[in-house]
């Protein structure tokens, strides 16, 4: 089960890390019509379960602005640093 779900994963998320100690962190990259970039991180353990959802809001130079922890518990927008 936990092959099938990886893959799913790898299909969905092209980039993927190990993590140090077990488990994987996958992300995808979206780029916005206005500069910005959006980028969903999905961590998972060994048998690819979900133990961490969360999108991160890149501003227009590149820098982390915002952050939105969805999963395990929805914690809203959490803001990094004003974009200048």
């Amino acid at each position: 089960m936990g092959e099938d779900k990886r893959r799913l994963n790898e299909k969905k998320f092209p980039n993927w890390e190990k993590l140090h100690v077990t488990g994987r962190r996958y992300w995808l990259d979206v780029q916005g019509r206005h500069g910005w970039k959006a980028r969903y991180v999905k961590e998972v353990d060994a048998q690819e379960e979900t133990v961490r959802f969360y999108q991160e809001i890149y501003g227009n130079n590149g820098n982390l602005v915002n952050i939105h922890e969805k999963y395990p518990v929805d914690k809203g927008h959490k803001k990094i640093k004003e974009e200048q």
